[in-house]
């Protein structure tokens, strides 16, 4: 075998191949830079389908599994208002999920590899859900932090150059900015009505639930390989550090409303920067929650594969009356 005459025949291929790539890719860029929403069909780079799909399908996991806390609490909620309030969020959750999952396939994403990687282990989500809720209260501060954490990080991605994701996320920050409303609300009526153990209650959900949010947002910039790419690309239009000081920012004054403090003593104004300054965040747990070892890891993982295991007839049901209904149809 010639293998030199193969070399020689591969580096003749390479140049047309690679002008041909390159020309795509300037393009591509400039459809980029020019604000344009990339679609399902048009050319895009191998590595920028690879980081969407990594992307919304650790979103769409991370709505899954943000059902587990909070649906926790659905039979004890204390009023029937309360109860439907939550139940309709839950149900959100779901749908913001199945909204994303639909995102991730317009990309040749599978569904049942991408659950199956969740089911596995090997697919990440937001490590804020590995939490436990203990008490009542943290339906509320979840709703108020984790969902108002949320909304702060989605709304810039309403402008993602992925044309189904960004359309996806408008309806899911409409319905997140409902539930960071009753969350604070739910926070507020206990904190102005309720009994002194209510009241230290919430204080008690905010002291556990404060620095996980802060963490939401991601490790810094300088310690976030895929943020710049992602950002170059339209993908990710503020950085981690932006989104966490303007939720900080938002959060302390939230905070006064409700009457309740931050578990942060180095919090203050920076007249200088015009923002908080605050206090040095533990990376050692965001990584250890991250790579499986926080609170409710196991318990959450051992859920989802539950209940993909208990609704194997459901699937199954769905697709024998497919084929019922097309043997009707041809016949």
């Amino acid at each position: 075998m010639d293998t030199d005459t193969m070399a020689r025949d591969d580096t003749a291929r390479k140049p047309a191949r690679s002008t041909g790539d390159a020309r795509l890719e300037e393009h591509f860029e400039a459809r980029i830079a020019e604000g344009e929403f990339i679609e399902p069909k048009d050319w895009m780079p191998e590595h920028y389908r690879k980081t969407l799909v990594r992307q919304i399908s650790q979103h769409a996991h991370s709505e899954y599994v943000g059902m587990l806390p909070e649906g926790n609490w659905i039979t004890r909620a204390p009023t029937l208002k309360r109860k439907a309030i939550l139940l309709a969020k839950v149900q959100d959750e779901a749908g913001h999920g199945l909204y994303l999952y639909c995102a991730a396939e317009t990309l040749d994403a599978s569904r049942d590899r991408m659950l199956a990687a969740l089911h596995s282990g090997q697919a990440k989500y937001s490590s804020i859900f590995n939490y436990p809720t203990l008490t009542w209260a943290d339906v509320g501060t979840i709703g108020w932090l984790v969902d108002g954490a949320a909304i702060m990080n989605q709304v810039p991605i309403c402008r993602c150059s992925y044309g189904p994701y960004a359309r996806a996320m408008i309806r899911i920050c409409r319905e997140e900015s409902f539930h960071q409303r009753q969350g604070f609300d739910s926070l507020l009526v206990m904190m102005q009505q309720g009994t002194q153990a209510q009241k230290a209650m919430v204080q008690d959900a905010v002291n556990r639930w404060w620095w996980p949010s802060v963490m939401m947002f991601g490790p810094p910039d300088d310690q976030s390989p895929n943020s710049a790419q992602s950002m170059r690309w339209g993908i990710k239009r503020i950085s981690n550090d932006e989104l966490r000081q303007k939720f900080i920012d938002a959060a302390v004054e939230q905070a006064k409303v409700l009457g309740v403090t931050l578990p942060d003593p180095e919090l203050k104004w920076n007249e200088e920067r015009q923002h908080y300054d605050f206090g040095r965040i533990d990376w050692d747990e965001f990584w250890r929650v991250v790579n499986g070892n926080g609170p409710c890891n196991r318990e959450r993982l051992a859920a989802c594969v539950n209940a993909w295991d208990d609704g194997a007839w459901v699937r199954e049901a769905a697709l024998a009356h497919e084929r019922k209904q097309q043997v009707q149809e041809a016949a």
